[in-house]
This record gives C-alpha cells, sequence and structure tokens, in this order.
C-alpha cells in the first residue's frame, strides 16, 4: 500500500516547481548582472586607456567636406575623468580658441571676442569646432558611466583579439540626446567603433578606430575617424602624433585664469 497520499506527491511536485522557477531566475540574475559588470568593466577600462589618471596630447583634425576640407592642430590635458583641456594652435586663425572641462562644467574661450563663456548642458552634444565631433565627444569623460547603463550583446574575435559589442541605455532623467550607444571594445581596452542613435533609434553618427600604434608606451587608437550617417561624404578625422600619460599636470592647467590666458608649458 502506498505510504504517501495524492496530497503528499502534489505537495512534493509543487515545491519542486517553485524551487526550479527560484533556481532559474537566480542563475538568470546573477548572469545578467555579471554581464552587466563585464560591460561597464570595459568601458572604465577604454576611459582608463584613454586618459590614464593624466594625459596630454598633440593631435591633427581633418574635418572634410564635399566640396572643402580643413585641418587643424590642438594640444590637450587630461586629469582624472573628468578634467579636459583642449587648445587650437593652428591655423592661426583658430589659434587660441579652447575649451574646458571640470567636473559637471564646461567653458570655451574665444580670442576674437575675449571672452570665457560656459556652455549650458543643452549645448555639449553640438558640433565642436564645426567638426563632426560634439563638445562631449572630445572630453572623453565619464559621463557615459554616469548617465548610460550597459550590456555585452555580442562576442566574437578577430585577428586574435576577443571583441566585445555593448549596448548603452540612457538612465531614467538623463540629460542625453543620444536613444542608445553601440560600442565595439577589444579585450585590452581599444575602442573600435561607436554608433550614436537618435531617440527614433536611427543611427546618426558613427566613429571608427582606423589605426592603433604605439603611443606614451601603450597602445593606442592614435588614428579616429567620426562619420555622419545623415550627410554623405562629411566626416572628421582626428590623429594623435604626440601624447604622454600618468605625468603630473600642474594644477593651474586646469583653471578659468588658464583658460583665458595660458601660461606656457612643454612635456617632459
Amino acid at each position: 500500500m502506498n505510504r504517501f497520499s495524492a496530497a503528499w506527491y502534489r505537495r512534493f511536485f509543487e515545491n519542486r516547481f517553485y524551487a526550479l522557477i527560484f533556481l532559474a531566475l537566480f542563475c538568470f540574475t546573477s548572469i545578467a548582472q555579471a554581464n552587466e559588470e563585464k560591460a561597464l568593466q570595459l568601458i572604465e577600462g577604454t576611459l582608463d586607456q584613454w586618459r590614464s589618471d593624466y594625459s596630454y596630447s598633440v593631435t591633427e583634425m581633418v574635418v572634410h567636406r564635399p566640396d572643402w576640407e580643413r585641418s587643424l592642430t590642438l594640444q590637450t590635458w587630461t586629469r582624472g575623468k573628468k578634467d579636459f583641456l583642449g587648445r587650437f594652435t593652428a591655423p592661426s586663425k583658430d589659434a587660441g580658441n579652447a575649451t574646458l572641462t571640470l567636473d559637471k562644467g564646461m567653458w570655451i574661450f574665444t580670442p576674437k571676442i575675449n571672452q570665457v563663456i560656459k556652455l549650458p548642458a543643452s549645448m555639449l552634444s553640438q558640433s565642436w569646432m564645426g567638426s563632426d565631433f560634439s563638445y562631449n565627444d572630445l572630453s572623453r569623460s565619464d559621463k557615459i558611466i554616469q548617465n548610460f547603463d550597459h550590456l555585452v550583446t555580442d562576442i566574437s574575435n578577430q585577428d586574435g583579439h576577443t571583441l566585445y559589442t555593448i549596448e548603452s541605455i540612457p538612465k531614467a532623467e538623463s540629460p542625453v540626446v543620444w536613444g542608445k550607444q553601440t560600442i565595439v571594445i577589444r579585450e585590452d581596452f581599444i575602442i573600435l567603433e561607436q554608433t550614436f542613435y537618435d531617440q527614433d533609434m536611427v543611427p546618426v553618427k558613427r566613429m571608427v578606430t582606423t589605426d592603433i600604434s604605439l603611443l606614451g608606451g601603450r597602445l593606442y587608437p592614435v588614428e579616429m575617424r567620426m562619420i555622419s550617417l545623415e550627410e554623405e561624404d562629411h566626416w572628421t578625422q582626428i590623429r594623435v602624433h604626440e601624447g604622454g600619460f600618468d605625468i603630473p599636470l600642474p594644477g593651474y592647467l586646469f583653471t578659468l585664469s588658464n583658460l583665458r590666458n595660458p601660461r606656457p608649458w612643454s612635456a617632459p
């Protein structure tokens, strides 16, 4: 005679069913959390690769349009993940134009009017010096960490490297204009591609790394091209000709007074 009643069997299988559901949810949550942590690690590693604790560079920027092209030269300095100073040195008509980012604020200096102007947040996604890069793009701050959630959506291999595709979705109430971004990063934190989408999820522009070389003792994306996906044959290319990392920079570089009246500085 069966020792267990039908009710006992029912409760037994119901308990096992709920236990399996709980285990599945736990595993799914753990995998999702690990995915998010990996995506964030890659984003943070890319920022560290770009900026380190301190960095400086001399960069050529070529703005290309179907019927004209112009070249500019600028110096940039960064401190931590937020502070940035960029100053154009050529051509002469653009020399002296400068941009300073301190924490959440950004200021520009224009020699022609001899004024320092603080940019409102609504302008940070606007074109920088008529290029396809925005003010936010060039400062390479940690705003992408603060304002977006990240998820690895694909893992592939290319030329012996592991490539991670990350989808970055704006957090609720974040002050960003993009509907999302997708970023392709190598396992050594070299960014290969970044695509920006509008609020309708239509791709607007794409940044592609076109050359990776040694810079300041590390592999670095020394040449990158920002391509407009809305206008044909519109792109801006930046190439870093000189740079260094983890060289302590004087504090006066990242001040409003130095933005207006630059003090001399030279790489050690």
